[in-house]
């Protein structure tokens, strides 16, 4: 149960913002799902829903995804599912029920750089970049890697392009988060891995990224590259896994997704 003290709705996002940093009890509202796990007491809290950001459209160059979209417009959106393999439309169909993916929104799992995310990691894999109101556009890598300070996300948007991509993962149960999870994506024989859930948040594996993409393909290659995936990236023990457990299975979902896409070629 959270409680909200003061509910904003605001008409333009320079108004959100404004009251956004007005106050520091200040917090924008996104579908609320994981507010209603915890017990939280919001100042002002600034419901977004009159600002039109609930849409998936293509442009020229990118697919734009507005921040209040929900993972379940995500999982089922046509448009998605004609690019990149569909990726972000399974990445998020593994996430809980149905009911829960009405609710949770993209720009707040984005803007919350959540560890756990399925959706971050295959965003990662593709060409991703964020546009916030204060911040402007940005890399996705970028953003995860900077400090947070006080902005709003209005919409990510992704570059369109013939890259396939594949995402994995492992649950302790099929509700519950994931253990770990990797997206794999390929565009002109140039390579990425990404690996979320460490439980620390998504991160490309730069080394075997670029190993991967310099190799000639080959069982032995690819192994080579998943185990390196697991050696330059760092993993932390939680109450889902050990780290020793998370830097095994990366090994195994960087190697079955690469192969996957392979497949997929």
């Amino acid at each position: 149960m959270f409680t909200i003290l003061d509910l904003v709705q605001p008409d333009t996002i320079a108004e959100a913002y404004q009251v956004l940093t007005a106050n520091k009890s200040s917090t924008v509202l996104g579908g609320c799902a994981f507010l209603r796990l915890g017990s939280q007491k919001i100042g002002t809290a600034i419901d977004l829903s009159k600002l039109n950001l609930d849409y998936i459209k293509e442009l020229d160059e990118h697919i734009e995804i507005g921040a209040l979209t929900t993972f379940r417009t995500v999982e089922t959106s046509p448009l998605l599912a004609d690019y990149f393999n569909g990726v972000l439309s399974k990445s998020v169909s593994y996430i809980m029920g149905v009911q829960f993916r009405n609710i949770a929104t993209v720009g707040a799992t984005v803007y919350a750089k959540y560890g756990f995310s399925d959706l971050i990691t295959p965003l990662l894999a593709l060409d991703t970049e964020v546009e916030l109101f204060k911040g402007g556009r940005m890399p996705l890598d970028q953003f995860l890697a900077q400090s947070s300070a006080k902005d709003i996300l209005t919409s990510i948007l992704i570059k369109k392009s013939p890259r396939k991509a594949v995402y994995h993962n492992i649950r302790n149960s099929a509700t519950d988060y994931p253990i770990l999870n990797v997206a794999v994506s390929n565009l002109h024989d140039g390579w990425r891995i990404v690996v979320g859930a460490r439980p620390q948040r998504a991160k490309i594996a730069p080394i075997a990224s670029e190993n991967l993409s310099q190799a000639n393909l080959s069982p032995e290659t690819i192994d080579q590259a998943a185990n390196m995936a697991a050696e330059e990236l760092s993993f932390g023990t939680n109450i889902r896994g050990t780290a020793e457990y998370r830097k095994a299975i990366c090994q195994v979902l960087v190697k079955r997704a690469v192969t996957e896409v392979l497949e997929c070629r």
